[in-house]
């Protein structure tokens, strides 16, 4: 999974609440942080990378890369700036480009929800772009940690959904639907399986 937008919207913030469970006070420029976290989607259990990323331009090439490993991507803006915004729309062109796909999971945030006095993007022209994107649009805040949970296990959900879509009908089967009464032999090959499926939801 990899969050982007550009530079001092909220990434780091999101991502460390969402992580850590902690508010980050200061602003410090990122160049590239990664996270490890477990977490539970629909009941199931994923061990999910998180790539904070670089908001400036300097790191372009960097982004590039990122594009073309990641299998989901969190969209950023701040509510307070109309040109963040209009940032995501060259991430997403960039991200269909360097994909090939234009149905790759996204999910588009608002960040800086509590400062609503400070409000410069109107939500129902937000909520218009991410129809015409087809992807799912939250209002979140960092800070009060509104919508934090919401944003990444949405997108998580977007991407399982996906890796779903590409298993053989009966190996999906096998792996979430054996019943618990199975064979010891039976179970062993669930937990194999499984195990396998948890390899492949390690998301970048």
């Amino acid at each position: 999974m990899v969050v982007l937008g550009a530079g001092g919207v909220g990434k780091s913030c999101l991502t460390a609440q969402f992580v850590h469970n902690e508010w980050i006070e200061s602003y410090d420029p990122t160049i590239e942080d990664s996270y490890r976290t477990q977490v539970s989607v629909d009941g199931r259990q994923v061990m999910l990378e998180i790539l904070d990323t670089a908001g400036t331009e300097q790191f372009v090439a960097m982004r590039d890369l990122y594009m073309k490993t990641g299998q989901g991507f969190l969209l950023v803006f701040s509510i307070t700036s109309r040109a963040s915004l209009q940032e995501l729309a060259t991430l997403r062109e960039e991200i269909i480009r360097i994909k090939d796909d234009e149905n790759i999971p996204i999910v588009i945030v608002g960040n800086k929800a509590d400062l609503v006095d400070q409000r410069a993007v109107d939500r129902a022209k937000a909520f218009a772009i991410s129809q015409r994107w087809q992807a799912p649009y939250y209002e979140a805040s960092a800070r009060t940690r509104t919508n934090v949970d919401e944003v990444f296990i949405d997108l998580c959900r977007q991407m399982l959904r996906r890796d779903d879509a590409d298993l053989p009908h009966n190996h999906h089967d096998d792996i979430y639907y054996q019943k618990a009464d199975d064979h010891g032999s039976s179970r062993r090959k669930n937990r194999r399986k499984n195990k396998e499926h948890r390899n492949r939801c390690v998301i970048l």
